[in-house]
């Protein structure tokens, strides 16, 4: 990699990891996936995370299904989301 794509890169990361906070901020405010963003929000506040830290797990999380989709070349596993958002804070393998 060159000088010159370094900044590109750096850009594209700051784009992705908006797109998927923002992806993040609106699954809990429509409460979807049904129940399982919500309440993984509100498991996670009660046993002490601060906001930020919720979204960037949530977030890390929708990243790991979205680069499994695109590398299997498959549709979004939505009970398998659901299912490591319930798992949180242990990210997936």
């Amino acid at each position: 990699m060159t000088e010159q794509d370094q900044p590109q890169t750096d850009e594209d990361e700051v784009f992705a990891e908006q797109t998927l906070t923002q992806a993040i901020e609106n699954q809990l405010e429509a409460d979807s996936p049904a129940a399982a963003a919500k309440a993984t929000y509100n498991k996670l506040t009660l046993v002490g995370y601060p906001r930020e830290e919720i979204i960037d797990l949530m977030a890390q999380v929708l990243a790991f299904e979205v680069r499994a989709m695109l590398d299997a070349e498959r549709p979004f596993d939505l009970a398998w989301y659901e299912q490591a958002l319930r798992a949180l804070p242990t990210l997936p393998e």
